[in-house]
């Protein structure tokens, strides 16, 4: 039985034959894409016992590494790897190309926008381009900061953008995340893990790397520090609990920064400080983890026992530098999502590149209507709900949902709105005991600003939907990831002719490694997939070693993230870092989901 001997059946029974198929042109009969046909011709050489075998190495390796997310109220318990599919995602340049001309756009255009929102003259609205009301009504727009000065007048320096494509094949933007994005430690992980479960896959294409993020992650953040040299950098997090623990732990081992938590920091003469055992150090920027809400106690909720009392009054006076900004929650608002070709056309001149997702919002009263008729074929999204919660598929709904939803929207209708379903596209995916079946995919890009541009990381999170027929990707509702592929524009013309000419010529495959992000290496035209080199065939029996020991001796690639984050204060960068886990009952409610709550304006200082 070959691994994809299940994939029509799969289509039929999971209802996925309108969607576009990121691996086959035509699935119904296997025809790989061009730029799949390397990948396919590999994988139909490996039995589907094989395939699982090398599934169970890659679920000790997350395990071993730490590599997990919090699912709250699941009684399954709170922790659990994510689950990562095996088969890559891959993405043609030419494709990438235009992703990144559209999302470089989008993002310049955003900042713009919150850049004259928090601006005295506020144009935009003057200009009645989108109804103030809107922006007044905003869970996240914050009145106190305007003119508030914002370090090279950069607010987003970290966006994760939702990509998705439709039935055609079309990219387009289902959504804007500016606040506080998650996953991209899932991005770096997942590469890690395939190109030591398929390192042969690699020498077969011209796979552009990843692993430069937190490299320029970093330079981003010291260049926005108000001192020009020595700058110091923390991460700020709300703690163990929260349900991105685990990257906020891996992004500040990976930069060398530490890994604080609220009472880390303290602040004086508006300067912010932080408790080492050396004494204070002063802080220069806070990548912060931690929605507004909780930053200050002193500003925000003043029950907030995760942030740093003071730290609106520092940031006020020009001393410490936060990323993202105050207030940026304003641009990933859903409903403000249906005015981003308007801001996009007002501030660049310029039709949007990548599209959005027709909307109707409900605060409109004619669109409430249309909505309210057509509840059982259209998607409801609450407007500031993440992690695949507060929303509604109408066509997937019983009654008593549909009943449901009427009801909220009728109740509070600033706070909901409605998109056609779109048939997202759908990918193979691994199942135990069945094989290769399709299952939808979206697409996050994470995309990063500083004082010299725009850099997007060529791939993103290729998130699944892994419950069969599900169009929802979130890892907290059952949803899973996959590694994907950019494949490098100077040598993919090359790689696509050879690989259907069937010619006798070799290629060389690009080199794209640091810590085996790509491998060189020839291969022959006439036999594509060639047997596995001395070393990669080492590689084979080493991991089935692995599986076969991993219940008594698990494998220890890395040093995990659990075994360097240590008790107690942090110290200063001397060597080895020690991270603080203190836990603190507010951690659940500050995650990046947690985006619906109204502001205190009324009780905040002006700053």
């Amino acid at each position: 039985m070959s691994l994809f001997s299940a994939y029509r059946e799969g289509i039929e029974r999971g209802h996925y034959g309108d969607a576009f198929d990121e691996m086959f042109r035509d699935p119904a009969n296997l025809v790989p894409q061009a730029h799949c046909r390397a990948l396919v011709e590999r994988l139909n050489q490996i039995t589907p016992e094989e395939f699982a075998r090398r599934v169970g190495i890659a679920d000790t390796m997350l395990m071993n590494q730490g590599v997990t997310f919090t699912v709250y109220g699941d009684a399954k318990g709170v922790e659990r790897t994510i689950p990562i599919d095996l088969v890559p995602r891959i993405v043609p340049s030419d494709e990438w190309a235009v992703i990144e001309r559209g999302l470089t756009q989008r993002i310049n255009a955003l900042n713009l926008f919150l850049h004259d929102l928090y601006s005295v003259d506020c144009k935009i609205l003057k200009d009645d381009i989108i109804p103030a009301e809107i922006i007044e009504s905003a869970a996240h727009y914050r009145r106190e900061f305007i003119g508030c000065p914002v370090p090279k007048n950069i607010h987003v320096h970290i966006c994760g953008t939702d990509l998705i494509r439709d039935n055609a094949g079309n990219w387009c933007v289902l959504e804007d995340n500016l606040r506080t994005p998650s996953g991209v430690s899932y991005v770096l992980e997942n590469r890690v893990i395939l190109t030591r479960i398929f390192p042969q896959l690699f020498s077969q294409y011209p796979v552009r790397p990843v692993d430069h993020y937190t490299t320029v992650l970093l330079d981003n953040l010291r260049g926005i520090s108000p001192r020009r040299h020595s700058a110091v950098v923390v991460l700020l997090t709300p703690g163990v609990f929260n349900s991105a623990y685990f990257e906020h732990a891996y992004l500040a081992q990976q930069m060398g920064i530490e890994l604080v938590q609220g009472n880390d920091l303290f602040v004086e003469n508006d300067m912010v400080y932080m408790k080492t055992t050396r004494g204070a150090h002063r802080v220069d920027v806070i990548y912060r983890r931690i929605d507004d809400d909780f930053l200050d106690p002193e500003t925000f909720r003043k029950d907030s026992a995760l942030g740093v009392r003071g730290l609106m009054r520092a940031y006020a006076a020009g001393n410490v530098a936060l990323a993202n900004t105050i207030g940026t929650g304003i641009a990933d608002d859903k409903v403000i999502y249906k005015y981003v070709p308007e801001i996009i056309k007002y501030y660049l001149g310029e039709d949007a590149i990548l599209p959005n997702i027709e909307t109707y919002c409900a605060w409109d009263d004619k669109e409430r209507e249309y909505i309210l008729a057509n509840l059982s074929k259209l998607v409801v999204k609450a407007a500031n709900e993440s992690g695949g919660y507060g929303m509604l598929i109408g066509t997937q709904a019983s009654k008593e949902e549909l009943a449901d939803f009427a009801e909220r929207i009728k109740e509070n209708p600033r706070n909901y709105l409605a998109q056609p379903v779109i048939e997202l596209s759908s990918a193979p995916c691994f199942v135990k005991d069945v094989g290769m079946v399709p299952r939808r995919v979206d697409l996050r890009p994470y995309i990063l600003t500083g004082p010299d541009g725009v850099t997007i990381i060529p791939g993103g999170l290729t998130r699944v939907a892994l419950v069969e027929g599900s169009y929802v990707v979130n890892s907290s509702q059952g949803g899973g990831s996959k590694d994907t592929w950019v494949l490098s524009r100077s040598m993919q013309a090359q790689f696509q002719s050879q690989t259907q000419s069937g010619s006798g010529k070799q290629s060389q495959s690009q080199s794209q490694s640091q810590s085996g992000i790509g491998l060189q290496g020839q291969r022959s035209e006439q036999n594509p997939v060639q047997p596995p080199t001395p070393a990669e065939a080492e590689w084979d029996t080493l991991t089935g070693d692995i599986l076969a020991t991993a219940p008594e001796d698990p494998p220890k690639e890395r040093e995990p993230i659990a075994g360097v984050l240590m008790q107690g204060q942090a110290v200063a960068h001397h060597g080895e870092q020690q991270h603080q886990q203190e836990m603190m009952q507010q951690q659940a409610g500050s995650q990046q989901g947690n985006a619906g709550r109204e502001s205190p304006a009324g009780h905040s200082p002006r700053v």
